[in-house]
């Protein structure tokens, strides 16, 4: 992340109505679902908006340009927004760097976008070019109702892929989990209530939040369990495998784990 110690003032000296008016207008390039949900909370909000517009636009009259597109596509979006306005993506292993030579700012929610989602109690990860370009994202970010923190660009890779396991390998894991069960009668309706328990018990938790045969060392149970997947889905064995050693390893490793 660039040095933020400059002498830029930030993006509004107020907060407020005329904080929130100071942002507009902005303009959003992308028509998917996430240009859809950011134009909806900042309306919603009362910032004056401009889209979602199709892939292309320059944005003009804009002061910020928001690009609600794909993270290979972002380069190409920026060079076509002429010089003026701050200009923004949604991404999050993606640095500022695409943005450039535009005074750049980068907004991504944590948390999974579909349809309309809103924002409200998300966290998001925000960075910024200049101090007024952080201030704008960090404002956009509270006016959607989002808790904004900070990320440097070294450290980008590694938090998108703390919210990739978090969130989309949850859901390879579950498919597992769910076309195993399937097998034996079992619908996914049955596992979701375990599911949502866990969830809730490790946020209180964390990793102590642990239960099952392998925290309380009951191998024989995980010998019938790793029977039955190379038996029924004999591709799955070798996840299994890796999942049961890394579970292992936690409880080796982490004493609040209580078999």
């Amino acid at each position: 992340m660039p040095d933020l110690d400059g002498e830029d003032p930030p993006l509004a000296a107020v907060d407020g109505a005329a904080s929130r008016a100071a942002l507009g207008p902005v303009a959003i390039v992308g028509r998917g679902c996430v240009g859809h949900s950011v134009a909806g909370a900042l309306t919603a909000a009362g910032i004056a908006v401009r889209g979602p517009l199709g892939r292309g636009a320059s944005g003009a009259g804009a002061q910020i340009v928001l690009l609600a597109v794909p993270d290979a596509e972002i380069a190409a979006a920026a060079a076509l927004i002429a010089p003026g306005p701050m200009v923004g993506h949604f991404s999050g292993a993606t640095t500022l760097d695409p943005l450039a030579p535009h005074e750049a700012l980068g907004i991504h929610p944590l948390t999974a976008v579909l349809g309309d989602t809103r924002f409200d109690g998300v966290s998001a990860a925000v960075a910024g070019s200049s101090p007024r370009a952080l201030a704008a994202a960090e404002e956009l970010a509270r006016t959607m109702g989002m808790l904004p923190f900070r990320i440097d660009d070294r450290d980008r890779a590694a938090y998108h892929a703390a919210a990739s396991i978090a969130s989309n390998f949850l859901v390879t894991l579950e498919s597992f989990a769910e076309e195993l069960a399937a097998g034996a009668g079992v619908d996914r309706a049955a596992l979701a209530p375990l599911v949502r328990a866990t969830v809730q018990n490790w946020e209180r938790h964390g990793s102590a939040a642990l239960t099952g045969p392998v925290a309380r060392g009951d191998e024989h149970t995980v010998a019938l369990q790793r029977a039955a997947v190379a038996e029924r889905m004999p591709a799955r064995t070798p996840l299994f495998d890796v999942l049961v050693d890394a579970t292992r390893e936690l409880v080796a490793g982490d004493r609040t784990v209580t078999p």
